[in-house]
């Protein structure tokens, strides 16, 4: 069984603070030492460090806490505080409500993707309870999890919350036991839902009893398949049903349970099967989001059209949640190639930007990608990333790739501290100060990348400090192989030597700086020797193109000078006639 294990270290401040995710690390020991500076120095009230282990089969996590400081509980007089508040459900019927089942799902995922049943499922059928009960220890840890996490926030002892849980628990399972005797979820064929609906859609167990026949009904399902496509015909078979209360529960009972289904990541991972990788998989959820058939399944293909006509608010919601868990997870999207990542990440990202709004807002899209782009700006994913064999300039075409397909201002900002060693290392000194290759290609070549940083979303203060090293650089080769002075000294005249000069400019030769300033200062100094205008003027007459006007000559020589960053009224204040 393949894994992969990352640690989570959240931190709390203020006395009623909420954990948040300060860092994620795949170094246990890094994670402990930065929860305890944290609660050293970082003006923490509490630390904790979750370890989060990826089972590639799967597709599931095991979350387990390895460490936890601090206490900021909000303490209240006993006598003040009576049990019911201490507990998450006061009655059998709460255990049936959105926020208790999400709780048992999480607490449950790996025990209900071994037996492929939904909450619902579990909790309404007699013979999968027996099973659960059965496991003994599973079932009675799930328990103390809840009451542990109670605990934290009252001061009943954590040993009353078992017990009462265990009370509330017993009832809850045992009412299911002599419904199921009684013949309470009687056996339904296809196409008699909508009938057994419309008649329990006045009753206050309606809703109890319907998802009993519904998991009954679901029991004999092969797969996750299967039991998807049985789903949707209930859901075909609702619509087709007349307007009422029961047509409405039918549906709404029937989204529920499809958003469970699509809520567990071995069911999706099952559905998916084909995909080379976590990138190709998250294409498809969102192609399934969007209401774009899906390859390879029917049955994600009909949900997909129910997606396209707005329909299935849960199940929409249990997509695009599920899209985010994947999206924020650290498993690579392609594994073998960061490029390949980079460029899935953006194909992912165009993509979802579409259908952002009811069910997917922007605030969480943006917050899933600067995470992602956080897991991909690490020592280890850049260090392999660059290469070592690879040549200077390369690594920092790299490294602005990577600046390209991130978001968040402080990814941004770590990445560019990777590339101020990089300009002052001897490999790009001797690249573009001592190399063979001619001075005017190393020179261009200069320009371009700063042209790069400087179209970059680096943050302002190391996109300036970025782009001023490159033109330093530029300024010391150019210095060294004597280019300026080389094409001034092989012209003839101010005319001929401000044109040559003018043409590096223009080509992209210099970097902006010193390097582009030095280079228009020797323009305009051979603009105001005596003669130029005549000279330029004469020259422009006896061009290839024949005899030119001289306005026609003068706005020529104006928009040759603007290309190179000289306003036309400088021009026009140097030109000597």
């Amino acid at each position: 069984m393949a894994q992969e294990i990352h640690f989570e270290i959240f931190k709390r401040s203020g006395a009623k603070g909420y954990w948040t995710l300060h860092d994620v690390t795949n170094s246990r020991d890094g994670a402990l030492k930065t929860a305890e500076t944290l609660m050293k120095e970082g003006g923490a009230t509490g630390v904790k460090v979750m370890k989060e282990t990826y089972n590639t089969d799967t597709g599931d996590f095991l979350t387990l806490k390895i460490f936890e400081e601090g206490h900021n509980k909000v303490k209240t007089k006993p006598e003040a505080e009576d049990v019911p508040h201490a507990l998450p459900c006061f009655k059998p019927d709460d255990l049936y409500s959105y926020h208790a089942r999400a709780t048992m799902a999480r607490l449950l995922t790996d025990y209900l993707a071994r037996q492929k049943l939904t909450v619902t499922e579990l909790i309404h059928r007699a013979d999968a309870l027996e099973k659960f009960e059965a496991t003994g220890t599973l079932y009675q840890h799930a328990i103390q999890k809840i009451a542990v996490a109670q605990a934290s926030s009252t001061t009943t002892p954590v040993q009353q919350i078992v017990k009462s849980l265990n009370e509330l628990a017993t009832k809850a399972i045992h009412r299911v036991y002599r419904d199921a005797r009684r013949g309470a979820f009687a056996y339904i064929a296809s196409g008699e839902f909508a009938g057994l609906a419309a008649k329990l859609s006045s009753d206050g167990d309606g809703l109890y009893v319907l998802n009993g026949a519904i998991a009954r009904h679901l029991a004999s399902a092969a797969n996750w398949d299967e039991k998807l496509s049985r789903l949707l015909a209930l859901i075909g078979e609702a619509q087709a049903a007349e307007e009422g209360d029961g047509r409405m529960l039918l549906l709404s009972a029937t989204d529920s349970l499809i958003a469970e289904v699509l809520n567990g990541s071995a069911a999706l991972h099952e559905l998916n099967q084909g995909a080379e990788n976590l990138g190709q998989a998250l294409v498809r959820l969102v192609e399934l989001f969007l209401g774009k058939p899906v390859e390879g399944s029917g049955s994600l293909s009909i949900l997909a059209a129910h997606f396209a006509k707005g329909e299935l608010a849960s199940a929409n919601t249990a997509i695009a949640n599920r899209i985010l868990a994947e999206l924020k997870s650290v498993k690579r999207l392609c594994p073998e190639s960061l490029v390949d990542e980079l460029k899935m990440l953006r194909r992912i990202a165009n993509r979802l930007v579409l259908g952002q709004g009811k069910y997917l807002s922007h605030e969480d899209l943006i917050a899933a990608f600067t995470l992602r782009s956080k897991r991909i700006v690490t020592h280890e994913t850049i260090g392999a990333h660059l290469n070592e064999s690879a040549a200077a300039d390369e690594k920092l075409e790299r490294l602005f790739l990577i600046e390209e397909n991130i978001i968040g201002i402080e990814n941004k900002r770590y990445l560019a501290s990777f590339v101020t060693p990089l300009l002052t290392s001897p490999v790009f000194e001797t690249q573009f100060l001592f190399a063979k290759t001619p001075i005017l290609a190393r020179l261009t070549r200069l320009a371009d990348l700063q042209a790069r940083v400087l179209r970059s979303n680096f943050p302002e203060i190391q996109k300036r400090e970025i782009a001023d090293a490159l033109d330093k650089t530029a300024c010391e080769a150019e210095t060294r192989a004597k280019l300026l002075e080389t094409v001034e000294a092989k012209a003839a005249g101010p005319v001929d030597k401000a044109s040559a000069v003018l043409k590096l400019i223009t080509s992209g030769a210099f970097t902006e700086g010193r390097l582009g300033a030095k280079a228009r200062d020797i323009v305009i100094g051979h603009l105001s020797r005596p003669g130029f205008l005549s000279g330029y003027l004469a020259q422009a007459m006896q061009g290839p193109k024949g005899e030119v006007p001289r306005e026609t000559a003068m706005n020529e020589l104006m928009q040759t000078l603007e290309r190179a960053g000289i306003t036309p009224e400088t021009g026009l204040r140097n030109i000597a006639a």
